[in-house]
């Protein structure tokens, strides 16, 4: 495929990552184009949210889509009644990226176009992207800012029907939730972590009072934010091996607190990460990534409170176990349930059941046609976890010229890049290695 139409920057996705990377490229004066077939360009999955329901999972003071303006997000909220301390809902925030997007389309220095990339290949000194409908585009760099994916189909749930929600984020999710409250039917939600939570407010919101039951192995459930006092910690006190760090981090919770022992460690994860060796990265994956998700990444007050009140009520209950089988049963579907440290199987009846594990784990098995196409013709790699997508400190593919990744995707080197003070900061370093990158091709 060849192209007339030539960009310095084509940025794959329009969600948080890219829409910040955007911005930062813009003021430094580089021209990019936003590619996003979703129409939810500006906010992404995670912001687009109607539901009021729907708060930030961090206080407003520290949302700011730009380290070096850290009033700037809450600001805007307080301007519109809001405070700094409180949880802005999602929607709110949405709208604030939205605009962001729009100042950097304003400046000159960004197009969006609304298309889906699915295909990328090098071509000359640089990449010819491929868009949905057979339109090209010429880039001197390409960033991938793909975001969350959705979740790999469960096999206990493959053959179950349209009662089985796979995406909870998509439109069949929205409309299962509108009939469940019309109709107060049974729901159950696979996963008890924050997209579980999600869904939950969605179900109370909407006015369903009938039963949901929250299944995960070990039943965890994300932990309220409380006030608490900061006890900083210095890297070098903080041991660099796996089992030693998880001891020294209950003795620590012990004694300052467990949400301050978590938040003192927030300034060290990467280089604690990317210290692990492999063998200690996969045993956290496997046997503390349960507890670490729950402590570290926790739900507004108000939000733990409906959880609890909707469990007080009956409405909602938490579940350690596992699917042993599953099949449809008449406008539903039967599910075999083994509760943990249990030897009986239970088979239970639900009108629907939702797939609340979280985004993509496993970046071999994406259904994006960009990355499958990538990882085929060899040009991305996926990491050592299998995760996301191999990236080198920079941010940059190995081996590839003027190619980047960015957010969730980058999971496998950075582990905590899913949150807005993480990535925002990785968007800035980005877009200073862009510069620099085709400052110099301009000047060969």
């Amino acid at each position: 495929m060849r192209s007339d139409r030539r960009v310095p920057v084509a940025i794959v996705g329009g969600g948080f990552s890219g829409t910040v990377l955007a911005a930062q490229l813009a003021r430094r004066g580089v021209a990019s184009l936003l590619l996003d077939g979703s129409d939810r360009a500006g906010q992404g999955v995670a912001y687009s949210t109607c539901e009021p329901a729907h708060l930030l999972n961090v206080r407003a003071e520290a949302m700011s889509a730009f380290a070096e303006e850290p009033a700037h997000f809450a600001e805007r909220f307080e301007a519109e009644g809001g405070e700094r301390e409180d949880f802005a809902p999602r929607r709110f925030f949405g709208g604030y990226l939205k605009d962001i997007l729009a100042d950097a389309v304003a400046s000159g220095c960004v197009e969006v176009e609304h298309k889906a990339a699915v295909s990328a290949g090098r071509e000359g000194d640089g990449w010819i992207v491929g868009l949905d409908g057979g339109d090209g585009i010429f880039a001197d760099a390409l960033v991938l800012a793909n975001g969350n994916q959705e979740p790999e189909p469960m096999r206990a749930l493959a053959e179950t029907g349209p009662r089985y929600i796979n995406n909870p984020w998509g439109d069949d999710a929205r409309a299962a939730v509108q009939e469940l409250s019309r109709t107060n039917g049974s729901a159950l939600l696979i996963g008890t972590g924050l997209t579980m939570v999600d869904l939950a407010l969605s179900l109370d919101a909407a006015g369903h009072r009938g039963r949901a039951v929250a299944l995960s192995r070990r039943g965890q459930v994300p932990r309220s934010h409380a006030d608490f006092a900061l006890v900083p910690v210095d890297g070098d006190a903080v041991p660099k091996r796996l089992l030693p760090l998880l001891r020294w981090l209950r003795r620590r919770s012990a004694k300052v607190g467990w949400r301050a022992a978590v938040d003192s460690l927030r300034p060290h994860t990467h280089a604690l990460w990317q210290g692990f060796s492999t063998a200690d990265q996969r045993r956290f994956l496997r046997h503390a990534r349960a507890w670490w998700d729950v402590h570290r990444h926790r739900i507004a007050p108000e939000v733990a409170r409906t959880i609890a009140r909707m469990a007080t009520e009956g409405r909602l209950e938490i579940v350690a176990g596992r699917i042993v089988a599953a099949r449809p049963d008449g406008d539903g579907i039967a599910v075999d349930i083994r509760r943990r440290r249990e030897r009986d199987i239970v088979a239970e009846r639900f009108d629907y059941v939702f797939n609340c594990t979280g985004p993509l784990g496993a970046i071999a098995r994406t259904r994006d046609p960009l990355l499958k196409r990538l990882l085929h013709d060899g040009l991305v790699a996926p990491d050592e976890l299998g995760m996301g997508v191999e990236v080198d400190r920079r941010s940059r593919v190995p081996g590839a010229r003027a190619l980047w990744a960015l957010g969730p995707l980058t999971k496998g080197r950075f582990w905590e890049i899913v949150a807005v003070p993480d990535i925002r900061g990785q968007a800035a370093a980005v877009a200073d290695d862009i510069a620099k990158e085709l400052g110099r091709d301009r000047h060969a």
